[in-house]
């Protein structure tokens, strides 16, 4: 009786295929969890860098150009002028053979420690540790790269070249190549337009810097997660005050009056003696004996009429070179004049 009421009480055993509708129902919920299956990490590269990057490849290609150029400086010149399209060409094919090509950054791009990576290719895959891992660009990826940014540049340049050499804009005469030239004047515009665009969208996405960038899906990301930025904020500082100070420096150095200057620190001076001995039949300004003798009118002194001229043609507020007094005049030397003048 006892065995057959615990055996009465235990409940029945579960039926073999049971198992297979728990994990059925429990898969989603292991997926999800499961580390194979996380999303793709959003990853937020610097836009400053990308833009110091694209800065810094430019001033490499400049850097490459001048020296190239001083290998033809004895030639004929103007011979490289025709041919600078050629040249710049030239450069930037040298820069991506040597560094996209071979799967390694320009060097621009490396120094702001940042390499191109294959978006699609990071998308499919879902599975990201950092968010910078992926493979870089494809072999049909590197091609239109070079054919876009090398090519393209280039055709464009020529046809810009030729276009003005041939003067299309002012042919009216032949209507086609009138429409030809309101066709590349679009173009550019539609260009231009589209650019503006992907930089806004650049500003506030963080991807794609140009339209090459985003039509080949080539992304720049970080090279290392840990490096440090290769251009320091000193060096950078350092670059903003000279050229400030340089195009302040340049801005008003041709506003001062050198003669103006001098006057007003004559009277702090120490060679006042050797001023008054100085001939006073010598031009102050061109120091040398006047060919054509004017006087400065009222103080009277001797100077070459094309010195005196030119001064006070460009300062009308010019000052005498020896006694700082206003020029109001001029007055042609004569003996009797400089007799008389030498008796008062």
């Amino acid at each position: 009786m006892s065995g057959s009421s615990s055996t009465g009480s235990l409940p029945p055993p579960p039926p073999e295929d049971a198992w297979v509708s728990t994990y059925r129902r429990l898969q989603p919920q292991w997926q999800s969890a499961h580390p194979d299956h996380e999303t793709l990490i959003p990853t937020s590269i610097s836009r400053v860098n990308q833009f110091d990057a694209a800065r810094l490849d430019v001033e490499m290609s400049a850097m490459l150009k001048e020296q190239l150029v001083k290998v033809f400086s004895l030639m004929k010149p103007g011979m490289l002028f025709q041919y600078e399209p050629e040249l710049d060409a030239f450069l930037e094919f040298l820069i991506w053979r040597f560094s996209i090509w071979v799967d390694k950054p320009t060097p621009g791009i490396a120094l702001m420690n940042l390499r191109y990576r294959d978006e699609r290719a990071s998308e499919a895959r879902g599975k990201l540790r950092t968010g910078l891992e992926g493979p870089g660009l494809t072999i049909a990826q590197k091609i239109w790269y070079c054919i876009a940014s090398v090519g393209g540049q280039y055709i464009w340049a020529r046809i810009q070249s030729f276009s003005a050499f041939r003067r299309w804009g002012d042919s009216e005469q032949r209507s086609l190549l009138r429409w030809a030239w309101v066709l590349v004047q679009r173009v550019e515009g539609l260009y231009k337009a589209a650019s503006f665009g992907n930089l806004l969208i650049f500003l506030y996405t963080g991807r794609y810097r140009t339209l090459i960038e985003r039509a080949l899906k080539a992304r720049l990301v970080y090279g290392s997660p840990n490096m440090n930025r290769a251009v320091s904020f000193e060096y950078m500082n350092r670059q903003l005050v000279w050229n400030e100070f340089s195009e302040m420096l340049l801005l008003l150095l041709p506003l001062l009056n050198s003669s103006t200057v001098k006057n007003l620190l004559r009277p702090f001076s120490k060679d006042k003696d050797a001023d008054s001995a100085r001939d006073d039949s010598a031009c102050p300004i061109c120091q040398n004996s006047p060919s054509i003798p004017f006087l400065a009118v009222p103080c009277r002194h001797r100077y070459c009429y094309y010195c005196l001229r030119t001064r006070c043609a460009a300062a009308p507020s010019f000052r005498c070179s020896r006694c700082g007094e206003l020029v109001v005049a001029m007055q042609r030397y004569s003996e009797s004049v400089g007799s008389s003048s030498s008796g008062k």
